[in-house]
Parts: C-alpha cells; structure tokens; sequence
C-alpha cells in the first residue's frame, strides 16, 4: 500500500508546542455544531441534500479566532467540532422522521421520543468516531486517496494566516436570511403557480365515448435562497438533473395519471375520506378541497407518482453503490487489513500520529453495542434474539459503512458521500433478516428504522471525522485530541438537534393550517424525501403496507435511465420526489453557476483566479443556505408557538423576478470582481 510517511510534513511540526485544544475553541466548535447541524437540517428536510459543514466550520472559527489571537492548531480543533453537527444531522434527517412517516410515532415530539433520538445520535456518532480512530493513520497515510475537500479546508487555514473570506460568508446569510424573512411577510409572492385545465373526448376499445378532464400545474422556480444556493454548489449539470426529474413528474407522469383517472374520481368518497381522517373538518370544507383542480393534482402526484419516484430512488440506489463496487469492496477489506494492523502496532511515538486508545475504542463500540440491544429490547419491544441480530447488523454493517464512507470521502470528498444509499441497503437487509425471523407489525418496522438510524449516522460521521483528521494531518494536528473533541461535539449536536426537527415539524403543521395544506414531515413544504423512502422500505418489507406496483413501475423506470445511460438516476428520482418550485430553484442556481462558469472561460481566467472565484461563490451560496435556514428557523418557531405575523395579501411576483436578478447578480459579479486582483489572501486556495 503506498504510503506518505517517509516524505510527508506537516504544516506544523509534532515537536512545535502550540495551543490546540483549548476551551474557547471547544465552546467556538460547540456552537458551530448546533448552528450548522440545525441548518442543515432544515435544509435536507426541505431539498433532501445536506453541504459539507468543513469550509463554513473552518472561516467562522478562524474569523473568531484570529479576532483572539488564535493559532492554528487551535482553528483546526475548532473546525473539527464545529463541523460534526453537519454530519449528525445528516444522520438524523434521513432517518428520525421515518419514525413518524411510518406511523411508529403518532406525534413527533414526547419527551420519551426526544431521548430515543438522542441515544441513537450518540450511538451512531460515537460509533463512527471509534471505527474511524482505528483506520485513521493507515487512510490518512495513503498517497492514493486525495482527499479533496480535506486539502481545500487546509488551504483554508494556511490562507487565513494572511487574510480570509468570512466577510463573503457572513455578508451573504444576511442576504439569505433578509429574503427569507420578506417572503414570510409576503412582501413578494415566492411561488406563482396555476392550473391549466383541459378537456377531451376519446373512445374506448367498446365504442363508448368519454370526456377526460385533466390540466397540467404550471409553476416558478421557488424564491428560496437555500434552493439556489444548493443548486449553485452542485453545478448546471447536477442541477439540471435534479430538476429533470421534476419535468418528467410534473409535466408528463401527473397530468397523464390525471388526464386517465379524471372521469372515475368519486368526489364524494374522497370528500368523506378527508372527513374520516381528520384533514377535513365537515363536509363542505372537504368538497370544496377535492373540488379544487390544483388540489387534485397534487394529490394524484403525492399518492401515485412518489411511490414511483421511490422505486426510481431505490434502483438508483444499487446503481450508483454498483458503481462503486471496486471502492466499496476495497474499502472492507482495507478497513479489515487496518483493524489487524492497529490492534497489533502499539501506540504511536509522535504527536501527529497519537489516536485515542484501543482500549477505549473497544470500550465505546461495546457501549454502542450495549445500547443498541437495549432500544430495540425495551424501548421497541423487540425479543431478544431479535434485539441480538439488530445489533450484529448494526456493529458489522457500521464497521463496514465506516470504513467505506471514509474511504468515499477520501476519493470524492464529504459533499458527494452516499450516506442515504448505505442506509437503504442496511434497511433492506435488516428488514429482510427480521422477516425471515418472523418478525412483523410495528415493533419490526421501528426495529429496522433504529438499526438504519444508528448506521446513518455513524456512516456520516465517520466520513466527516476521516475529512477533519485528513486536514489536521495536513496541518499537524493532534488526532486524538480531534477524535475527542468531535465525541464532545457529537453529544452536544445529539442533544440539541432533535429540537429543531421538531420545531420544523410542528412549525409547518400550523402553517399547513393557516395556508391549506397537510403539514409536518413528509408535506410539500418538508418532504423528507430520504425518510420517506426508509418508512416505504421498512413498512412494505415488514409490514406489507408497501405500493409494490408502483415501486416496480419506479424501479423499470430506473432501468430504463440506465439504459439511456443518465448520468445519475438517483438523482433524477429525487427530483420527482420533491415540489417543482423546489428543483426548478435548485435549477436556477445551477445556472447561475453556469454562467460564471461562461465568464471564466470567455475571460480566459488562471487556474488560480478560476478557483479563487469559485472558493468565494461557494462561499456566498453557503451563506445564503445558512442564513435562509436559520430565519427560517425562527419562523417555524413563531408558527409553532401560534405567534401571528403580518401578511401582504397580494404580493407580487414581479418583485420576486428582480430578488432573483439581484441574487443572479450577487453570485457571478462579486467572484469575478474579486478573482480579477492580485490579493489571493481574500479566499482560500484549492490544493
């Protein structure tokens, strides 16, 4: 295996005595943590995607810290904390609301359910942390992984010890929060969306003639800062993927589906249908809800073209993980060669190699084992050899994932991580294992979704922590001082993220109230798409609840991209999952990104200039992310605590037109302007 060892130094020496692990860091890092988990959290309910929380993590600290006369060491422990949020959160999104999707949960928030969460963030979190301590200095030795992101974060830091790009970051989440706080006041119309309505007459295979009525929804792209941001940092043609799959659900399956069932809808049944689940007070309200063509549409695509979209999602899940077997296969069995290589090789002399003990590693996976046998034994009601296998599953399958995702990230770095395909395949043969026990009914399906969370996220953290020890091996940090940091971070995140989640939830369910819609996890506003697809998996393998004509017409679809040999079905499949206003913003900020791209090479910009330019934008969209996520935050706390806001009552769009223009303009004139210069201290470099 190749190996750096003999040529590698570090930024700063493991002889050099400088403050690293310090308690202003710690308390910087812990924040950090719960602002950035709690953003992106909002933002992977919302859009079903998550950024890596390493480049914010590392210009806020260092911004903080150098303000204090920080070094940077010490912004380097900071970033690593501050970043670990991100990575529980991701964990968490992708698979808590499944409880409450699936039914397991007829409300979201107990005191009971907020400690289960809890636990199982800790679990999964620490679980990641130790499997990542045992193959840490073998993969962060290794001169065939590049670790993309790990070496930009460096930069970052070796950059900031000149100057740095906070004032981009912070200056762009006042924009992002600003926007979002006026389109809660409606002073612009976020959304235009109308329904065309058309009729027909065709004449079936007896002779009889029909008149069909069906429409198609015609929409704008979402003014949401966050959306745009997303779409800007993942490019035009990830963007524009996403958002061909919500043309094929929204401009062809759904009008198609309505078009066909229109002249067989029993108005009145659904009405009553309303009525006896509640989302209807009488009669009246329920006619004229179903009565509502734009209503209608949506319906039929949220009850027949999502559970295709699912279908979609889970063959593009195998597709993209067979793609990448031969990394996947050799990164288990690096994972084994580094388990027997750290279980025999002893401690290490230098400080820049020194991880946490194996006899507290070993301590911490039993811990995690311990209680994941107790969740499914006492808290799901789970028989004991049931509780046993989950627990194998979960400690296999976790080392396994571990090592993968930090593998992953060392080729691809943290931002392009599959933590939500590894989770569908732990759900799946979790799920199978169980029904082949005879397990059913609820206490399976929670079983299932337990097991899945812990490995989620234990996957993600585990990827985000190798990214962190890979940039302090760069600078000369000290590993095991991160590794603890990072188990401090990860209790703090798993305390607190559970409220935000619940804010959002409850939140949308008010909000729901007040503007027409159902509300809460797995709602047009808060799909949840990844959780959705974990409580479909798990209640239609155990339960037997699952729309399998509809998954197998998602999954041919499936096949059928791959044929046509689409870049990422997956992605695509998502993009039918989620509203139109969502992926034609996530669009248009591919395009934004598209035409600064245009720009670099009409100019004929240096390398240097073109990644200086597009270090400052990835900076500016971040922050419109955070700052849209954290407003956004305080609103759904607003609506969940009944607080009434002010409203326009007829906003126009053509002011959201100009907000898109100004947000166009901010995101391509300013990394232009900026990368023109001779200052390259104002963004950090790519390595």
């Amino acid at each position: 295996m190749p190996n750096q060892e003999l040529n590698y130094k570090p930024f700063v020496s493991s002889e050099t005595k400088m403050k690293e692990m310090t308690v202003r860091g710690l308390i910087i890092g812990l924040i950090l943590a719960v602002v950035l988990g709690a953003a992106n959290a909002y933002l992977g309910l919302k859009a079903g995607m998550t950024i890596a929380a390493t480049y914010p993590a590392a210009v806020i600290g260092m911004a903080i810290l150098r303000a204090l006369k920080g070094t940077i060491l010490e912004e380097n422990f900071t970033r690593t904390v501050g970043s670990i949020g991100e990575s529980v959160a991701a964990g968490a999104i992708f698979t808590l609301p499944a409880f409450y999707i699936s039914g397991i949960w007829p409300e979201f928030y107990t005191p009971g359910h907020y400690i289960i969460s809890a636990l199982i963030m800790v679990t999964g979190g620490v679980l990641g942390i130790m499997f990542v301590a045992l193959i840490r200095r073998v993969m962060s030795n290794d001169a065939t992984l590049p670790f993309p992101e790990s070496v930009a974060a460096a930069e970052i830091h070796k950059t900031g010890q000149t100057g740095g790009g906070s004032k981009y970051l912070f200056w762009a989440m006042g924009l992002g929060g600003l926007i979002k706080a006026l389109g809660e006041f409606r002073i612009f119309m976020p959304v235009y969306e109308k329904f065309v309505q058309f009729k027909t007459q065709f004449i079936t295979g007896a002779g009889e003639a029909i008149k069909a009525k069906g429409g198609i929804l015609l929409g704008s792209p979402g003014l949401k800062p966050a959306y745009i941001g997303v779409g800007y940092i993942i490019g035009p043609r990830l963007a524009s993927l996403t958002f061909s799959g919500g043309v094929i659900a929204w401009g062809l399956l759904t009008p198609i589906v309505l078009y066909f069932i229109g002249p067989y809808i029993d108005l009145q049944a659904w009405a009553q249908y309303l009525v006896d689940q509640n989302l209807a007070t009488n009669m009246n309200e329920a006619m004229a809800q179903v009565q509502d063509p734009q209503w209608r549409i949506v319906e039929v695509w949220k009850a027949i073209v999502r559970p295709i979209a699912i279908g979609g999602m889970l063959m593009g899940t195998f597709y993209t993980l067979w793609g990448m077997r031969k990394n996947l296969t050799r990164g288990i069995s690096r994972a084994v060669q580094d388990l027997k290589k750290t279980a025999s090789g002893g401690a290490a002399d230098e400080r820049i190699e020194k991880d946490i003990s194996f006899g507290w590693i070993l301590t911490g996976i039993a811990a995690a084992a311990v209680a994941t046998f107790l969740i499914a034994k006492f808290v799901f009601d789970a028989e004991i050899i049931t509780a046993a296998i989950a627990t194998v599953v979960m400690i296999v399958f976790g080392f396994f994932f571990a090592a993968v995702s930090g593998y992953l990230v060392g080729i691809i770095g943290s931002s392009s991580n599959p933590i939500s395909g590894l989770t569908i395949s732990t759900v799946v043969v979790t799920a199978l294992l169980l029904l082949l026990l005879g397990v059913e009914g609820e206490s399976g399906v929670a079983t299932v979704l337990a097991v899945a969370a812990i490995i989620c996220v234990s996957a993600a953290v585990a990827g985000e922590m190798l990214q962190d020890l890979k940039a302090g091996h760069i600078l000369g940090g000290t590993p095991w001082r991160m590794q603890v940091g990072d188990v401090i971070g990860v209790v703090a995140a798993a305390a607190v993220l559970f409220i935000p989640l619940f804010i959002l939830h409850a939140g949308d369910i008010e909000t729901g109230k007040q503007l027409g819609y159902e509300g809460g996890f797995g709602s047009q506003e808060l799909p949840a798409p990844q959780a959705s697809l974990m409580a479909v998996l798990s209640q239609g393998i155990i339960a037997g609840e699952m729309a399998w004509a509809l998954i197998a017409v998602g999954i041919l679809m499936g096949i059928g991209f791959i044929l046509m040999q689409v870049k990422s079905p997956m992605i695509v499949a998502v993009g039918m999952y989620l509203p139109l206003a969502t992926t034609f913003a996530i669009f248009i900020g591919g395009m934004i990104k598209g035409i600064l791209q245009y720009y670099q090479k009409k100019r004929n910009l240096s390398e240097s200039r073109v990644n200086k330019s597009e270090n400052i934008g990835i900076l500016l969209a971040s922050g419109l992310i955070a700052g849209e996520a954290l407003i956004g935050l305080l609103f759904a706390g607003l609506a969940f605590g009944q607080v009434e806001i002010w409203r326009f009552s007829d906003p126009s769009f053509l002011t959201s037109i100009a907000i898109f223009i100004i947000i166009g303009i901010v995101l391509v004139r300013i990394p232009m302007r900026r990368s023109q210069g001779s200052d390259v201290a104002d963004s950090p470099q790519e390595g």
